[in-house]
């Protein structure tokens, strides 16, 4: 894809701002793949895989942010940022390597995930790179500026599916097979490692129906809930109920505590009757 074309039309200092961003998370997701082959793998303090590529991908995108959002919030995964302005316009949520484990053991299924909450802290924009992780090709760069409509993959319009109400096939994190009983699923289960591409799979993948992802944080998230938002999937917890940014979340920081499901209305009321949690079973 041509760094000089996301899609959009450069029309007002806006639409510059947020084309200035796209180039910047561009490059940081080119600069993770080349040197993808090149990392050491570290851990966190709670056995997270953590490589010097997370960092320098999130100092460089937090200080792309603040350059041309100055008065809006940040939160991301490597760095609390303890200044929260309920007045900020937008809050940007950063994952600078979304799937750190497969991009630390070489695989192809990780991505370079921001996501954008307006002030009331809704979803209304974003941009995900997949560097390695492409529909026919080697790589897939969606955005969404924020409160526009249009969804663009490659620098042309997003084109959505209709899925099937009864899923063929399931995408789900790579422990949810220990939290539910799929013995009334006779189609197919997939994972890839990343939360953030495995939310996304319904918006970009025909034959994905939905996916089913385990709990995780408010940057595992929000860049697909912000480009899932603005089609007809839905996103939720895994009982219906809205799923919401709030100070816990958001401000404390704290992991997400129930499954979230993305899918079309109908394919969730399958899911939502037929998988069933291991600890509802009798």
């Amino acid at each position: 894809m041509a760094l000089n074309n996301f899609g959009f039309e450069l029309t007002t200092s806006k639409e510059k701002a947020f084309f200035d961003l796209c180039k910047v998370i561009y490059q940081c997701g080119t600069f993770a793949r080349e040197n993808q082959s090149k990392i050491h793998r570290s851990y966190k303090a709670d056995g997270s895989v953590l490589t010097e590529t997370d960092l320098l991908v999130s100092e460089t995108a937090l200080k792309a942010i603040r350059d041309l959002y100055p008065r809006c919030n940040i939160v991301t995964e490597e760095v609390d940022i303890k200044e929260f302005s309920d007045d900020a316009p937008y809050t940007f949520v950063l994952d600078p390597i979304d799937g750190t484990d497969s991009y630390s053991q070489g695989l192809a299924t990780w991505c370079v995930s921001l996501g954008i909450l307006d002030s009331s802290r809704k979803p209304c924009g974003g941009i995900v790179f997949l560097p390695r992780f492409g529909i026919g090709t080697e790589e897939a760069f969606l955005c969404s500026l924020p409160n526009e409509k249009e969804i663009y993959l490659n620098g042309k319009t997003l084109k959505t599916f209709k899925h099937k109400e009864l899923p063929k096939q399931i995408v789900i994190g790579s422990s949810l097979h220990r939290d539910f009983s799929f013995t009334k699923f006779d189609g197919k289960l997939r994972s890839f490692g990343s939360s953030i591409i495995q939310m996304l799979c319904p918006l970009l993948f025909s034959n994905l129906d939905c996916t089913i992802n385990p709990t995780c944080f408010a940057w595992d998230v929000c860049g697909a809930h912000s480009l899932v938002s603005k089609t007809d999937l839905r996103l939720s917890y895994f009982d219906g109920s809205p799923f919401e940014y709030n100070d816990d979340i958001l401000l404390k920081r704290k992991e997400i505590k129930m499954p979230i499901l993305v899918g079309q209305k109908e394919t969730l009321s399958w899911v939502q009757k037929n998988i069933i949690p291991f600890k509802a079973l009798p």
